[in-house]
């Protein structure tokens, strides 16, 4: 007998009475209307035999018609409308296992990001969806809560001159317009995505490969040259890869996120390819998503901190695969830095690892706790019970769980059952309930060293003393530095160094123009919360240029948050979103919405 679903509070669908196990899409795309068009087959299961209703989520889809499999009507109601939950489709599907919804979207479908040519770096126009959290529903009809998996097939048009391709099994070349794919593992809603643009494919190893604009993907094959190294090591660690292939999609400027783990094909902000390979511990992320998160599933968006905190982990494990322990210390070092700032920005509750996003739009909800308190609760148990004994229990874990849904509570009790009680660790040797369900970080929590940051450490104790004299000799003692030490460094200046300090260093290392973006970042926050970006033109030309260029909600929302402390920074921020904001996506716009006040 199947485990019973999780309630979700993000999802009207009833799947513990009637749920759909597979999605058959027929989709046409079109860039005039910008509208998808088309219809949604659903293979259904009774999981209470007497069930007669299929429920749906959906977001503004404009449903045309309900059908059952042999082209009967069938009686539908769409429900109230909900800003963020969107309508329950409520199907009398009587005994039917199969139904058909014709529908179409909406122009403003808040998962679709439809880009005008000029916005391309091929000049043709460009579509992609981003699916996660719970903007599926404004796409395609179905039950969206990561706990519900499907498989599914699609059949999408495009124009002729343009390739699509989906979280599937994916073309290499372009067709007539006509594409069809398959997706033969099941997957949670938030996962099926689809992009149409002018894109090239080049391979990176047997079972790999990356798409991207034809002016985009030499440089990107350069970039993820490391790929199939990856998929090696995450395999020795905790088991084979079960999706088939694992290809990258670079997508232009706009998309939100760093990366999205979607089954088969990656999609990843270009703000990564740094041209030194410096930043491609994110495509070991989204890769070890093919495990966390993508093999077994967090049920709710209440429980994310198993899907991304374990990620994080497993992210820092491949890292250290490759790249060897002392450059992971770096990647560990400033993910505490990025946790100590969250629990100061957050409410004590959401520093929770189990969160409450009752009522609550999940994308509101803490941007980093999940992942890096999340992933230094795992470290921690790690030391107490050995990394030997603690792989060969995250291995059994994917294993035993594999292509299914996770809650916190069911979570816990497993690691006790086989994990905690066997290696003679108690729960309050963890302080579990304080790290699962308490605030902040407790004091249990691991330390890490980095000879790498004690250099830099020194460096900014010098020049904090010597002012901009001692820049010769950071000149001196900083060519081989990477980047995770410059982040570092430009985190440790303090905020009253000086002027004339900053525009050495800045002159110096051209940290305002900088193409990493984690360089960028930080130096234009520090720039901002120091004031001196007011008192540089240059520093707010670069600022304006990176707030309109990247449309990376990570990286804008610090630089738009220190920008909002004060009145200066906040009419400065709402200048340049009102050029910005239509080329950000919707997840991005509703990020800086909140923050500066509205659009």
């Amino acid at each position: 007998m199947p485990r019973s679903f999780t309630p979700d509070p993000h999802s009207r669908s009833r799947p513990n009475e009637v749920v759909v196990t597979h999605i058959a899409l027929d989709l046409t795309v079109d860039f005039a209307t910008r509208l998808l068009t088309g219809s949604a087959a659903f293979d259904l299961e009774r999981r209470t035999p007497d069930a007669t209703e299929l429920v749906l989520d959906t977001w503004q889809l404009a449903i045309d018609r309900v059908t059952g499999a042999d082209g009967a009507d069938l009686t539908f109601v769409l429900g109230a409308h909900d800003s963020v939950l969107g309508s329950a489709l409520t199907i009398h599907v009587g005994t039917a296992d199969r139904v058909v919804v014709h529908y179409a979207t909406s122009p403003e479908a808040r998962a679709v990001q439809w880009l005008e040519p000029e916005q391309t770096a091929s000049g043709k126009p460009f579509l992609f969806t981003q699916s996660q959290p719970i903007l599926a529903r404004t796409w395609i009809p179905c039950q969206d809560s990561p706990a519900v998996r499907v498989t599914y097939d699609a059949t999408v048009r495009v124009p002729a001159d343009l390739l699509a391709l989906m979280s599937a099994e994916n073309p290499v070349e372009r067709t007539d317009g006509t594409y069809t794919f398959a997706m033969p593992q099941p997957v949670p809603s938030y996962l099926i995505a689809l992009a149409v643009g002018d894109l090239e494919f080049r391979e990176l190893g047997s079972r790999s490969g990356v798409y991207a604009e034809p002016s985009v993907v030499e440089g990107a094959a350069w970039e993820f040259a490391d790929t199939e190294q990856m998929i090696e090591a995450a395999e020795r660690l905790y088991g084979p890869y079960r999706w088939g292939r694992y290809d990258i999609l670079v997508l232009p400027p706009s998309f939100p996120y760093g990366g999205m783990e979607n089954p088969r094909l990656t999609f990843a902000t270009p703000t990564i390819l740094a041209g030194d390979r410096s930043l491609v511990t994110l495509i070991a992320h989204e890769l070890a998503h093919s495990w966390s998160g993508n093999l077994v599933t967090n049920s709710t968006w209440n429980d994310i901190w198993l899907n991304e905190g374990f990620t994080v982990y497993f992210e820092t494990r491949i890292d250290e695969e490759l790249y060897g322990a002392a450059y992971t210390a770096m990647i560990l070092r400033l993910g505490r830095q990025e946790l100590a700032r969250a629990v100061a920005d957050e409410a004590p509750r959401d520093t929770w690892l189990e969160l409450d996003m009752a009522g609550r739009d999940p994308d509101d909800g803490p941007a980093k706790i999940p992942y890096e308190k999340g992933s230094l609760f795992l470290r921690l148990i790690e030391s107490k019970v050995g990394r030997v004994r603690f792989d060969e229990f995250l291995r059994d874990y994917f294993d035993h769980f594999a292509f299914e849904s996770m809650d916190t509570r069911t979570f816990l009790d497993h690691l006790v059952n086989e994990l905690l009680e066997p290696a003679g660790v108690s729960a309050e040797d963890l302080q579990l309930e304080a790290w699962v369900h308490g605030p902040g970080v407790p004091d249990n929590a691991p330390e890490f060293a980095s000879d790498a940051f004690d250099r830099v450490d020194e460096q900014v104790a010098a020049l904090v003393t010597g002012g901009a004299g001692k820049l010769p000799e950071l000149v001196a003692t900083t060519g081989e530095w990477v980047s995770q030490q410059w982040v570092h460094f430009i985190r440790a200046l303090p905020l009253d160094i000086g002027h004339d300090v900053l525009v050495a260093v800045d002159s110096q290392f051209g940290f305002s123009t900088s193409g990493n973006i984690e360089i960028a970042t930080a130096w234009l926050e520090l720039a901002v919360a120091s004031g001196h970006v007011f008192d540089e033109p240059a520093v707010d030309e670069a600022l304006a240029v990176f707030l309109t260029r990247h449309g990376r909600a990570l990286y804008i929302r610090r630089v738009y948050e220190k920008l909002a402390a004060t009145d200066r920074g906040l009419a400065r921020a709402r200048e340049i979103y009102a050029t910005a904001r239509p080329t950000y996506h919707s997840v991005s716009q509703a990020v800086v919405d909140r923050i500066i006040g509205g659009p």
